[in-house]
């Protein structure tokens, strides 16, 4: 007895950050041109992670604005169906990214005007074509060439780009205010310079599909020119009674904190000796101390030199006057 089998349930864009990404089974096939999502990447300690859960979903709520916008205009353009949908944003290097491309593959590369550095979007080259094809009123459904764009291909995409440029912008309102600007093309990745190769980008994953054709285009954010703008928009606006009880919050963890007690030791200067003089040490042995007889000691904590004192006595106890620093002491007397 058989039963019917039920289609898999739609999933939700992938938001994870590169330590969360999902581990697949060892036997999944994963094609070239996507080999940055789906399978494990080696963890860079050198280049921690700095895409935090609050800056994806700021992100999101943009890049999702931006795909639906994008979806309309490439529709409208093309008078075919056509798509964009957001599949996950992460966090890369500029470098790792880039390998992750094929060769040919279609890159426009754009300015983010008023802020530094470059942004570039990326798409399979045959759609890029298709697209071509679509708005000179063909079918796109023949076989593409794998070859640069003529000039006037280029005119033809440039007005396309600079429609979903102006959406981009609009969608990233709420983030920042930015002016994009077309800067050109480029079909090797790896003569692509939209960033440093050490520099960490935020790539943002979407299907695109133009008729039947489908494919993966990416778009790539300088972090760091959007690192302010997202930590602003990432913050959560409260209200003036959550303002005032976050600082009550504040300055009793502060007056708490000043009566914490603490360590204290007032010390000559370290010395050094040798583990041999240190075993041999006898009841009477004098150590000489490298201490210069004038020199104040030293007042610290947890092995950290915050005053120097000089030995006094107060109410028939041994005690530490502060005194200036040596440092002060000697450019107060130069």
């Amino acid at each position: 007895m058989t039963t019917p089998e039920t289609g898999p349930a739609p999933s939700e864009p992938d938001v994870r950050s590169p330590s969360e990404s999902p581990v697949p089974p060892a036997a999944a096939p994963v094609s070239a041109g996507r080999s940055r999502r789906g399978e494990p990447r080696t963890y860079d300690f050198r280049r921690p992670t700095k895409l935090s859960r609050e800056h994806v979903r700021v992100l999101q709520i943009a890049q999702e604005a931006f795909a639906r916008q994008a979806t309309t205009i490439l529709t409208t353009f093309l008078r075919a169906g056509a798509r964009l949908e957001l599949v996950g944003i992460e966090q890369f290097s500029y470098d790792d990214y880039v390998v992750t491309l094929p060769n040919p593959v279609f890159i426009s590369t754009f300015s983010l005007e008023p802020m530094a550095g470059k942004g570039m979007l990326a798409y399979p080259l045959d759609i890029a074509m298709a697209i071509v094809d679509h708005m000179l009123g063909g079918s796109g459904r023949a076989d593409q060439p794998s070859r640069p764009m003529t000039a006037m291909e280029t005119t033809i995409t440039n007005h396309l780009l600079d429609r979903l440029l102006d959406e981009f912008a609009a969608s990233f309102g709420t983030i920042t205010e930015i002016q994009p600007a077309l800067l050109g093309h480029e079909y090797n990745p790896q003569l692509a310079q939209a960033a440093a190769g050490s520099d960490t980008v935020m790539v943002a994953s979407y299907t695109m599909s133009v008729g039947t054709r489908e494919g993966e285009a990416t778009l790539v954010l300088p972090f760091s020119s959007f690192a302010q703008a997202l930590n602003n928009a990432a913050s959560p606006q409260l209200s003036e009674s959550a303002i005032a009880k976050r600082k009550r919050a504040a300055e009793a963890l502060t007056a708490r904190l000043n009566l914490v007690p603490v360590d204290v030791s007032v010390r000559f200067a370290p010395l050094t000796v040798s583990s041999a003089d240190l075993l041999s040490l006898a009841v009477g042995d004098v150590l000489l101390l490298r201490h210069p007889p004038d020199a104040p000691l030293e007042v610290t904590t947890n092995d950290v030199t915050f005053a120097y004192a000089i030995a006094s006595n107060h109410r028939r106890r041994l005690a530490a006057a502060i005194v200036p620093t040596p440092y002060a002491a000697a450019k107060d007397t130069a």
